[in-house]
């Protein structure tokens, strides 16, 4: 206790040392009002909050702590929904403290730690010193030792930063918490040295001298709560307001009236009374009238009561329009109804904004699903076409099966027609073996090339065993194609050219035919040249029956048509030309370029 008791000494002592000229300060009403219009007009979220932080502060001043608490809650608001670390730190502090006076303990803690985790992101040490000790405080149950100390501590903080209201508001709790604990003096003497200090603000100045005033009635101490109301009536701020005078001099006649001294507070009255319907102070004008009532009427004097009543109805009027007061209340009720509209007016846009937002992303939303609807609808009729064309592909393939069968048989029955069972039974045993490997290659769009090359030499060996002494062939491959085993191409293209080559140029001769087919690398694909010495196109058709004419051969148009098909499913560019060797009569040359594929990538 000696301890604490010097060092709460030491601090009375740089109190009453002074730290310099106080500022009398001045009303805040309109720039706040100002900066809070500015901020909505501008859409400055900074500006905004710090013109509620200002509005609260001035009706902390003014002792509206209710509207004070209001208004330092916007600031906060505002402040962590900025993500201003600083400003969150500065409101939630002043909101605390507001929450205190106002009996809101749990709150003002709250509002408190928030006040120190801002202060330890910004790094203000002082800040969070002070709002640890005030957490402390009002969240044990220390014994008043600790509380007074820990209020010292933010007390000496204040005298460093020269923060004139953490100065007002630690020696003011100091007060409080020694009067809670019925330390009067120490109570006293907090409070007046808070009272020393609040000059600059008569709202706090008056609050806190009412304060010492109260202790020392509950002491009875008549005399000294005169001296306390005297010191505050020769203030100069007192002075300087005629509207402070009548209410202080209405407060110095109660003590009167208590003290059983009724003819000074009579006095005293009638004073305050005057000087409120001089200068226009209807409320204070009234508070002295009801006094003034009451003691004319406990003294017997009803009729000098009614003449004050009358004579206060007649200056009514004058009273009411000299009176600053209703002017002040009006401009101050005129900016909380401005602030309404303002903050109506915001959220109405907001909403708008946000409904508009809505209808934005659910415009978005249908269309981004939209699109995907009609991306996936276009990929599956991709996928359907593209199914659907090999089908047809398949189709076609499986078609040229019959086709190639159907003229192998008419083979086998020139044989047995012929009576030669020999060559029948041979035929027939390289038919099946070329068979079974054409239905292998028909369910792949694309083959091994060596495949092919197999299949195309052993079909035209079964095709010169029915013509023996008519034509005969010769393969030429490129030596980089003759393996023929990493390379795929389109199976069944070359085949009918092969056949029509045979059945409809080579075999109207009667020797000498000669079949050549060619194979060479071309860039990345491969060009197949197919040459007879047959009778030619022009040729063919003049041998040709009217029934035969009139017959529409499969072969070439089904190729053709698979041709178009996997140009389409595949992008790839097989073409095929089909012309007579220019010399009359001299055969038919046949083109084909075909994709080669590695590793059977279609």
């Amino acid at each position: 206790m000696p301890g604490n008791k010097r060092v709460y000494s030491l601090v009375v002592y740089l109190l009453l040392c002074g730290t310099g000229t106080l500022y009398a300060q001045q009303s805040k009403m309109k720039k706040a009002s100002g900066k809070i219009e500015s901020g909505f007009k501008k859409n400055n979220t900074d500006t905004l909050a710090s013109g509620y932080f200002d509005l609260g502060e001035n009706f902390y001043a003014k002792g509206d702590l209710a509207k004070s608490e209001y208004y330092f809650q916007k600031s906060k608001q505002l402040y962590d929904a900025a993500g201003d670390a600083e400003g969150l730190a500065r409101s939630s502090r002043a909101l605390a403290q507001v929450q205190e006076d106002l009996n809101k303990t749990n709150e003002a803690a709250a509002n408190y730690n928030t006040a120190l985790n801002n202060s330890i992101k910004t790094g203000d040490r002082p800040a969070t010193a002070i709002n640890a000790n005030d957490i402390r405080r009002l969240n044990s149950h220390d014994s008043l030792l600790v509380q007074e100390s820990l209020l010292v501590q933010n007390l000496k903080s204040g005298f460093v930063r020269n923060d004139t209201n953490e100065i007002i508001s630690n020696l003011s709790r100091m007060g409080s918490i020694n009067q809670l604990n019925s330390n009067t003096g120490r109570a006293l003497e907090a409070y007046n040295n808070a009272y020393r200090y609040s000059r600059g603000n008569p709202a706090q100045a008056t609050n806190l001298n009412q304060k010492i005033t109260d202790i020392y009635l509950e002491k009875k101490d008549f005399g000294a709560a005169i001296d306390a109301k005297q010191e505050l009536l020769n203030e100069s701020f007192v002075q300087n307001s005629t509207q402070l005078q009548a209410k202080e001099i209405n407060a110095l006649a109660g003590i009167y009236l208590l003290k059983k001294e009724e003819s000074t507070a009579e006095q005293l009255l009638l004073e305050s009374y005057r000087l409120s319907v001089q200068n226009g102070h209807t409320l204070e004008a009234r508070r002295a009238l009801e006094q003034l009532d009451s003691l004319y009427r406990n003294s017997g004097r009803k009729e000098q009561s009614l003449q004050l009543y009358a004579g206060f109805l007649q200056h009514l009027p004058g009273i009411i329009e000299k009176d600053s007061s209703i002017a002040d209340n009006r401009l101050i009720a005129e900016t909380e109804i401005r602030i309404r509209e303002l903050e109506t007016e915001k959220a109405l846009k907001d909403d708008l904004i946000r409904r508009k937002n809505i209808f934005n992303y659910w415009l978005i939303g249908s269309v981004s699903v939209l699109a995907v609807l009609v991306a996936a609808i276009l990929i599956i009729l991709r996928q359907l076409r593209i199914r659907n064309k090999k089908i047809a592909l398949q189709s076609l393939r499986r078609e040229m099966n019959p086709h190639f069968i159907f003229n192998s048989l008419n083979s086998v029955n020139q044989f047995i027609a012929t009576n030669n069972e020999l060559e029948a039974n041979r035929y027939l045993t390289r038919f099946s073996t070329l068979m079974r490997r054409v239905m292998e290659n028909s369910k792949d769009d694309f083959i091994l090339l060596s495949d092919e090359l197999e299949l195309l030499q052993a079909y035209l060996e079964l095709e010169k065993s029915r013509f023996p002494d008519q034509f005969d062939f010769t393969f030429s491959i490129q030596e980089e194609l003759s393996s023929g085993e990493q390379y795929h191409i389109p199976g069944m293209l070359i085949q009918p050219h092969l056949e029509n080559a045979i059945w409809h140029g080579l075999r109207y001769r009667e020797s000498g035919g000669h079949l050549q087919v060619i194979f060479n690398r071309e860039g990345n694909g491969i060009r197949v040249l197919i040459e007879d010495n047959g009778i030619g196109i022009a040729g063919s058709k003049a041998v040709k029956t009217v029934n035969q004419q009139e017959r529409k051969g499969r072969g070439i148009p089904n190729t053709q048509e698979r041709i178009r098909i996997l140009n389409d499913i595949y992008h790839k560019n097989i073409t095929c030309e089909i012309t007579d060797i220019p010399a009359p009569g001299t055969g038919v040359r046949v083109s084909l370029r075909l994709p080669l594929i590695q590793n059977n990538r279609s």
